[in-house]
């Protein structure tokens, strides 16, 4: 087997691993149901608190088995192709994906955020497994507009600005989740239960999104700065209103909506929380959507 085929094959061992994990965070979410956030003092849910934590412990290990697949994808891909692995758009959202899940298990790893998982391995699921079973490309030299530092600079900056965007969405989601929950268990006079009471308050939540976002949005301020300087070093302009162009800035006004309503008392909780998803939903649309329905100086999907 060849390099590029050795890549493709531990891609698509990393998309099945990915779904193991989605699987076990989704027991330990079942697993939950019934319990409360507060141990009783009688010590009655402890085997079912046991049985949530190692389902949860093993979503975990999947998920690092998957993403040291996954990273060693990316790099062998970007070895069999000689270059950096940012050619095409199956590259785009492998390389993406890897910095989400790196990212993801610093936070779990580091700061004990195993909440994410459900929604995280969900997202490399359906992103891995779109890549490998639609987006894939044979290796392919760069197109002449692609050979410049500033295209590297360009794409690492969106890729970790990507990687941010996704894990700070998934928090705003269960933020509306775990709100509009609590909002009926109190309607009923009843206490939160199932896995929901064990998420971080809906304050905490938004906090954590925002923390992301506001780490994203300068970075992709950044990638438009760079892929304007890009576009003047293959080009010849700056600013063409290309498609692509034209929805990263539409994704970049998105998310300074979204900063700005999160400093605006009217505006916070769940109308932010929504434009946090609005933004994702740009973000994808510009990342895959733009590549397979228009056509453009970055046309660069392959497929």
């Amino acid at each position: 087997m060849t390099l590029s085929e050795w890549s493709y094959f531990a891609m698509v061992i990393a998309a099945v691993v990915y779904l193991v994990a989605f699987a076990l965070h989704s027991v330990e979410w079942a697993s939950a149901r019934g319990q409360v956030a507060v141990r009783p003092e009688d010590g009655s849910e402890d085997k079912g608190r046991l049985r949530v934590d190692l389902f949860g412990r093993l979503a975990v290990a999947a998920t690092v088995v998957a993403a040291v697949l996954h990273v060693v994808a990316v790099v062998l891909r970007g070895v069999a192709a000689e270059r950096p692995p940012w050619g095409n758009m199956y590259e785009f959202i492998t390389s993406t994906l890897a910095f989400a899940v790196l990212i993801y298990l610093v936070c779990v790893l580091k700061f004990g955020m195993r909440w994410l998982g459900l929604g995280a391995t969900l997202l490399l699921t359906i992103g891995l497994g779109a890549a490998v079973t639609q987006f894939y490309v044979d290796v392919s030299p760069l197109v002449p507009a692609l050979h410049s530092v500033w295209f590297i600079i360009h794409i690492i900056a969106a890729a970790i600005s990507g990687a941010a965007f996704n894990l700070g969405a998934i928090a705003s989601i269960l933020y509306l989740i775990r709100g509009s929950a609590e909002s009926k268990a109190a309607e009923r006079g009843e206490e939160l239960t199932g896995y929901l009471a064990k998420l971080p308050s809906t304050t905490a939540l938004d906090v954590f999104s925002y923390r992301m976002h506001a780490f994203a949005l300068p970075l992709w301020t950044f990638t438009i700065v760079a892929g304007s300087i890009w576009a003047q070093y293959a080009w010849g302009r700056f600013w063409n209103w290309d498609p692509k162009e034209t929805w990263s800035f539409i994704t970049w006004v998105v998310y300074v909506a979204y900063l700005h309503a999160r400093a605006t008392a009217g505006w916070r909780g769940r109308p932010v929380a929504i434009i946090a998803i609005i933004g994702l939903i740009t973000f994808w649309f510009n990342f895959v959507g733009v590549n397979l329905l228009f056509s453009g100086m970055h046309s660069y999907s392959g497929i």
